[in-house]
C-alpha cells in the first residue's frame, strides 16, 4: 500500500449502536425453500430446503466464516442477508431493524452500509463498461456526489486496492482474474459499507492471488473498521481471516465457535471430519499414518432431508435419538454452540442411548481407530461398539502367528507325504495301463536294429545276382557265337560289293 492511500483512506465512522461488540446483524430462524412446480397448472409438488432456520450473530468489527460441503446453503444465505433473495421465513434485523420484508424503496438507504463481493469474477463484471462506470455506478444510483468527482474518488479507489489508478478507461477482459476480483472488492467499498458480504472471495484464483486478495481485505478491515462475512471452501484460508466460524450442513448450524476451539476441540462429528481433511504442510508426517475420517456416502437431497439430526445417516455416533430428535443449537461452553446430542470433547447429551444405529456401524468402519477411541471417551454406544470389537478380536491375537511362508511350506511337505503314501500302497491305474501298451507293442513291432539289418540284406540281395544267373547268361552268349560261325560258313552266301573289294585287296 501506497502512503498516498494511507493519508487519503478516511477510517469508517462507527455510530453508537455498532461499536465494537455490538450486535451489527442477526439473524433469526432464517428459511429459503424453492418450491418445485409440475405439471400444465404448475402446482407446487415439492420444496429445495436450501436454508432451512439458521440462527446467528454478526458483531461489529469482526470476520465470521462460514463453511461446508458444496450444496449445504452457503451462497443462498449470503444472498439473504444482503436481501438480494427474499427469504421463506424468519427475520433478518441490521443495527437493531427488521430487513427482512423491506420493499425496494426501503432497501435502498440500506444498500449503502451491506455490500456483497460476488464469486465469480467473470460474470460478476459487465464486459460492455469501463471499469470507471462499474466502480462509479454505486455513487449515481445512490445519488452521492463525492468529493473531487466520482472519476476521482474511483481512480483512488483502484490505487486503494493495488490497481493502476490509469485503468480507469479499461474493460475487464483487459484483466486477469485476481484484478477483476480487486474490482469487484473496489464497487463494494465504493460507498463505505459497514457489512461485506463475500461470497468465495479466492476460490477462483491461484495461490499467490489469493494471498495479495486475503492480506487486501485484513488491511482494509483494519483502516475503514469493516465487518466481513466471508463463505469460503478453503479452511486454511477461513482460519487465516476469521474470527468466529460457523459450520454448515445440508441447509443447518451445526457448530459456531471461535476459530481456535473449533480447530482444536471441535465438538461436532461432521466439523471434526471436516478438520480431519485440512493437510498438514509438515515433510516430516509424510510417512506417518493418517487419521483423516472419510465420511460414507454422499450429502442427502436437500428435497427431502433426514429427519431428526441431518447428519445422522453418516455419523459414526448416531443413535435412536439422532434419527427421531432434532438437536438444538445450544452454547456447551463459552463462545461455542453445537447442535448434537453426542457431541467430540464434551460430556454425551442423551447417556440413555447405548445402541448404535446400522448406519452408524457403517460409517465407524471408515472412522480411524484413534478417532473411536477419542469418541468412546464421550459416547457410551461408541464405547460399547469398541469394547465388542476389541473383544471379537483378541481371540484371534491369542493364536500362534503363523506368517504365509510357513503356512505354504507346511502345505507342501503334507501333500508331499500324502503323494508318497498313495504311490507306496497302490500303483495308479494310469501306470499299470501304459506298461500293457508298452509290452503288446513290443511283441507287435521288431526291434529298430532288427529292421536295419532286413533292409541291408535286401538290397545287397537285389544288387549281387545268383551263381545259376551268371551259368546261364555264359551259356547263352556261346551258343549266339556257334550260330553265328555256322551261317558264316554256308557255300553260296553272297556278299556284298564292299566285301568283295575288300577280300581282293
Amino acid at each position: 500500500m501506497s502512503d498516498e492511500k494511507a493519508v487519503t483512506i478516511p477510517a469508517q465512522a462507527k455510530s453508537a449502536d455498532s461499536a465494537d461488540g455490538e450486535i451489527l446483524l442477526k439473524v433469526s430462524g432464517l428459511k429459503r425453500h424453492f418450491p418445485i412446480k409440475k405439471g400444465l397448472l404448475q402446482r407446487q409438488v415439492g420444496a429445495v430446503h436450501a436454508v432451512d432456520g439458521i440462527d446467528f450473530e454478526v458483531r461489529a468489527g469482526e470476520t465470521l466464516g462460514v463453511v461446508g460441503e458444496s450444496g449445504c446453503g452457503k451462497s443462498t444465505m449470503g444472498r439473504l442477508i444482503t436481501r438480494l433473495d427474499e427469504p421463506t421465513a424468519g427475520t433478518i434485523e441490521f443495527e437493531g431493524k427488521d430487513i427482512t420484508h423491506l420493499g425496494v424503496s426501503g432497501m435502498r438507504p440500506m444498500r449503502r452500509d451491506v455490500q456483497m463481493v460476488f464469486q465469480d469474477p467473470y460474470s460478476s463484471l459487465n464486459p460492455r463498461h469501463t471499469i470507471g462506470t462499474i466502480i462509479g455506478a454505486p455513487f449515481r444510483l445512490q445519488g452521492v456526489e463525492p468529493e473531487g468527482g466520482i472519476k476521482k474518488e474511483v481512480q483512488r479507489l483502484l490505487s486503494v486496492v493495488g490497481l493502476n489508478p490509469e485503468h480507469y478507461n479499461r474493460y475487464p477482459h483487459e484483466f486477469s482474474g485476481g484484478q477483476r476480483q480487486r474490482i469487484g472488492i473496489a464497487r463494494a467499498l465504493a460507498l463505505k459499507p459497514k457489512l461485506v458480504v463475500a461470497d468465495e472471495p479466492v476460490s477462483a484464483l491461484d495461490v499467490s492471488i489469493q494471498a495479495q486478495v486475503v492480506n487486501l481485505m485484513d488491511d482494509l478491515q483494519e483502516e475503514l473498521g469493516l465487518t466481513y462475512v466471508i463463505i469460503a471452501h478453503d479452511l486454511s484460508v477461513v482460519r487465516h481471516v476469521s474470527d468466529r466460524i460457523a459450520v454448515m450442513y445440508l441447509g443447518k448450524m451445526v457448530e459456531i465457535a471461535d476459530r481456535t476451539s473449533l480447530y482444536e476441540a471441535p465438538m461436532h462429528p461432521y466439523t471434526k471430519a471436516l478438520m480431519s481433511a485440512v493437510p498438514i504442510p509438515d515433510p516430516k508426517r509424510r510417512g506417518a499414518k493418517s487419521e483423516r475420517i472419510l465420511l460414507r456416502g454422499d450429502v442427502p437431497s436437500p428435497i427431502s432431508p433426514p429427519s431428526g439430526c441431518r447428519f445422522h445417516t453418516r455419523c459414526w455416533k448416531a443413535t435412536e435419538i439422532c434419527k427421531t430428535t432434532e438437536p438444538q443449537l445450544l452454547e456447551l461452553r463459552p463462545g461455542q454452540r453445537v447442535a448434537c446430542h453426542h457431541p467430540e470433547n464434551f460430556a454425551d447429551q442423551a447417556p440413555q442411548d447405548t445402541v448404535l444405529l446400522t448406519a452408524a456401524k457403517e460409517a465407524s468402519e471408515l472412522v480411524p481407530d484413534a478417532v473411536l477411541e477419542e469418541s468412546a471417551e464421550t459416547s457410551a454406544a461408541v464405547a460399547a461398539e469398541v469394547a465388542e470389537t476389541t473383544a471379537t478380536k483378541e481371540p484371534e491375537a491369542e493364536k500362534p502367528s503363523v506368517t504365509k511362508a510357513e503356512e505354504t511350506k507346511v502345505e507342501k511337505v503334507e501333500a508331499q507325504k500324502v503323494e508318497k503314501t498313495e504311490a507306496a500302497e497302490k500303483p495308479s491305474v494310469t501306470k499299470v495301463e501304459e506298461t500293457k501298451v508298452e509290452k503288446t507293442e513290443a511283441a507287435e513291432k521288431p526291434s529298430g536294429t532288427e529292421v536295419a539289418e532286413t533292409k541291408v540284406e535286401k538290397t545287397e540281395a537285389a544288387e549281387k545276382p545268383s551263381v545259376t544267373e551268371v551259368a546261364e547268361t555264359k551259356a547263352e552268349k556261346a551258343g549266339t557265337e556257334e550260330v553265328e560261325k555256322a551261317e558264316a560258313e554256308k557255300p553260296g552266301t553272297e556278299k556284298s560289293g564292299t566285301e568283295k573289294a575288300a577280300d581282293d585287296k
